[in-house]
């Protein structure tokens, strides 16, 4: 089954989308490293549905109309892996997490670590919100995007949310 994706202008650098017939499979930062999210046999996608809404929804995130999203997830990965980007979605507009709470929330206090290395292969970066996830003091910490889009993201959900 090909992979489609199509690059999108946005005010953190272009972002490559991309999709299978079930859903968004990705959204890759301009100099992302081709070892985080592994993809092979992308094709073209432009016109393809879920590309189409992917573009439409986070233009209207970038524009400060939309909140939340409602996209078809086609996550590949580990089943830890997908538990901790699954936790990501339950993180609210304008909210952050720590590692340990996202551990928690999975029912793996210990393992911060790992919910940090799996943080950092989110293949859905600002859909699964891994930019609300911050370190236990408050700074911010690592994303594949770099930490002048992370900070972006959270002021651009609310500025409180730097202090």
């Amino acid at each position: 089954m090909p992979l489609y994706r199509t690059p999108m202008p946005s005010p953190v650098g272009e972002l490559t989308l991309v999709a299978s017939d079930g859903g968004l499979v990705a959204v890759l930062w301009e100099n992302d490293d081709p070892r985080r999210v592994p993809l092979d046999g992308l094709v073209d996608g432009a016109g393809h549905p879920v590309l189409t809404q992917t573009e439409a929804q986070l233009g209207d995130y970038f524009a400060g109309r939309r909140t939340v999203f409602d996209l078809p997830l086609d996550f590949r990965g580990t089943d830890f892996q997908k538990s901790v980007w699954h936790a990501l979605l339950t993180i609210p507009f304008g909210e952050t997490r720590s590692y340990r709470e996202i551990a928690e929330a999975i029912g793996r206090p210990t393992a911060s670590r790992a919910v940090g290395a799996a943080n950092g292969r989110n293949p859905v970066s600002i859909i699964a919100p891994c930019h609300r996830v911050i370190g236990s003091s408050g700074k911010l910490t690592g994303f594949a995007g770099g930490l002048e889009a992370k900070a972006f993201l959270l002021e651009l959900e609310g500025p409180a949310l730097l202090l």
